[in-house]
């Protein structure tokens, strides 16, 4: 089988997010292969492992991505691709699906995997944005799959219930929490993984123009919630704690 796994590079999910004049601040941050990703990545080498074939990754972002590749492929993944896209100014999710798209073009899919959603953005685009430009079955929030003859069975996740859905390959699934457990990279992986192929695109290699990526979205600003305010604690016996209950949600919160 054919199988690829769309991956992003993100913010560790326990990193404090700074913004300074609507940028988000990430000198010194540590980052991690979007933790949805790695759901995706895990089930694509269960798949190889049961029918055959090659787990290839890809990712479009900077050379500091090579480092997610790498862990990628310490996980087990066969080898790997980074799409360049330091050239492209305010890039969104429409300009990593062209960039996908244009990729993808030319190649034999049986399935393409990827998270969910990415803990940064939190848009859930690109995967159908991409399987609509190839033409091609899409089931998101999946959290089981079997493939048999052709078609793929899978259960997917629909506000806290599941539905079972059979579409024929090829197809591009994401990946939500419950779907596996990911491994982590063994040591003889992480060895491994040095010496396996990592190719690096540009935008020449996939016959793109600058204008054909741009971005279709404006970031008007970026603001961090307000601090929460201490809570306040309610004292007395019950009656007066109710009363004063009452007053505060009018006075102060403004609910009632």
């Amino acid at each position: 089988m054919n199988i690829f796994v769309i991956l992003k590079r993100t913010f560790d999910t326990e990193e404090k997010i700074q913004i300074e004049n609507s940028e988000i601040v990430d000198d010194g941050a540590e980052f991690i292969i979007n933790p949805y990703d790695e759901y995706a990545i895990e089930e694509a080498i269960q798949l190889r492992e049961e029918h055959g074939g090659e787990v290839t990754l890809i990712t479009v972002g900077d050379e500091e991505s090579e480092k997610q590749l790498r862990t990628g492929l310490a996980m087990g993944a066969d080898k790997a691709v980074l799409i360049e896209n330091e050239e492209i100014e305010d890039g969104d999710p429409f300009s990593t699906e062209a960039l996908l798209g244009a990729y993808f073009q030319e190649k034999e899919i049986d399935i393409i995997l990827g998270g969910n959603v990415a803990v940064d953005g939190g848009s859930g685009q690109v995967g159908p944005r991409l399987a609509e430009k190839l033409g091609i079955n899409h089931v998101s929030s999946i959290v089981k799959i079997e493939i048999e003859n052709g078609k793929a069975t899978i259960e997917r996740d629909v506000e806290g219930d599941q539905v079972t859905v059979e579409v024929s390959l090829p197809i591009l699934v994401t990946a939500q929490q419950g779907l596996n457990e990911p491994r982590y990279p063994s040591l003889p992986g992480i060895m491994k993984a040095k010496k396996k192929p990592l190719e690096e695109l540009d935008l020449d290699d996939l016959d793109l123009e600058e204008e054909d990526v741009e971005g279709k979205t404006k970031t008007v600003d970026r603001y961090l919630p307000p601090e929460k305010k201490a809570g306040k604690i309610l004292e007395g016996d019950l009656d007066d704690q109710v009363k004063e209950l009452v007053s505060l949600l009018k006075s102060e919160a403004k609910v009632i």
